[in-house]
């Protein structure tokens, strides 16, 4: 007879909330009376709309199925590669158009903040960008919000791009004007030293070609404290964690090639692609290295809360009204462009959530 031996410790209590068979998902969002949305980037599967929202266990296009389809002729008013999804506590939920199917350069206004109504189901105001804003390799990744400053609030977003600079854009949502701020910084920019391995494996580009070059990409985690005073935010290729006073990153006066000295260091967290932050001004991260997620105290510590077998790639973070964490898992390592074409994800993607006991931080007084 064969000993049992020792085998890796999990732990976690995960529900099933909803299990994806058709495009691979990467945003989900929670608004403040329980409504759950997700959104469906074009890397390559059939994506027949990039936002929806989940109802009695269906997936429904939204706001509707004209504004996921691309209109040519005007594509400010429809959602062409949506990356992120934010209900802001206060009946909107704020859509981040990347432009960019396929990782491509931007389409000419495609690139966008969208604000729609909930109450509605309606757009109510888009915010576009200029071109020294969303450049040729701008890819527009996460998005933050802070109602409590400027006369109708801030945006933080950043710029996760894999062949130009990494940025935290900052939008002033009274007037839209939008700049870039840690604009190639060593925290907004890949660390040329991490070397990602997931399920065991590096992580790199293998082109159906043989060819192989490193998986690189910026600024992508972001969250924003209770108070909506500090940012914290991480490259996707890197264990770093990082933070910096928004009232710094408004404040046009400091240059850009200093405000890095307002940057605080945090330590490693774990690689994490999606990061989000409770009431209590816990940081929730991701960490797709080991199939863990794991929070970051304000004092500094960190825990690690669940490690699963399945969570195979944490995404994007939401915390619901119910105080529960909700994750998407995506499988997004397993896919063709890191395996020499051949794509290993297998169906169903799934958005899972764990009890926290905790409310999401408010973005409003």
């Amino acid at each position: 007879m064969q000993p049992m031996l020792p085998m890796e410790k999990y732990f976690g209590q995960f529900e099933l909330v909803h299990a994806f068979y058709g495009a691979m998902p990467t945003g989900v969002s929670v608004s403040e009376t329980g409504r759950i949305f997700v959104c469906f980037p074009k890397w390559g599967d059939d994506v027949q709309f990039t936002v929806a929202e989940i109802v009695e266990g269906e997936l429904q296009p939204y706001p509707s199925l004209e504004t996921n389809l691309v209109n040519t002729g005007n594509i400010t008013m429809s959602f062409v590669s949506v990356q992120s999804i934010v209900a802001d506590g206060r009946g909107t939920l704020w859509v981040l158009d990347t432009g960019a199917p396929n990782f491509a350069p931007p389409v000419q206004g495609g690139a966008k903040l969208v604000a729609v109504d909930l109450s509605t189901n309606t757009i109510r105001r888009i915010y576009t960008f200029t071109e020294d804003v969303v450049l040729p390799t701008t890819y527009l990744n996460d998005v933050r919000l802070d109602f409590r400053v400027g006369g109708a609030g801030y945006a933080y977003i950043t710029d996760s791009s894999s062949r130009g600079p990494g940025a935290i854009v900052v939008v002033d949502l009274d007037n839209g004007n939008a700049f870039r701020r840690l604009n190639g910084a060593i925290s907004t920019s890949p660390d040329p030293y991490f070397l990602p391995k997931v399920e065991g494996q590096i992580l790199m580009n293998r082109n159906p070609d043989g060819s192989t070059f490193p998986f690189r990409l910026a600024s992508d985690s972001l969250a924003i404290s209770p108070d909506g005073k500090v940012l914290y935010y991480a490259p996707l290729t890197s264990r770093q964690l990082f933070s910096i006073s928004t009232e710094a990153l408004r404040d046009r006066s400091i240059q850009d090639m200093n405000l890095s000295q307002y940057v605080q260091y945090w330590g490693e967290k774990g690689a994490s692609d999606g990061m989000i932050t409770g009431g209590k001004g816990t940081v929730y991260a991701g960490d797709y290295e080991n199939n863990s997620i794991r929070k970051i105290l304000p004092n500094g510590e960190m825990e690690t809360i669940a490690h699963d077998p399945r969570i195979l790639w944490p995404d994007t973070f939401s915390i619901g009204p119910d105080q529960y964490l909700y994750v998407i898992v995506n499988q997004l390592h397993r896919q063709a462009r890191f395996h020499y074409g051949r794509d290993l994800r297998k169906k169903p993607y799934s958005l899972l959530r764990m009890r926290i006991d905790e409310f999401p931080a408010p973005t409003f007084s």
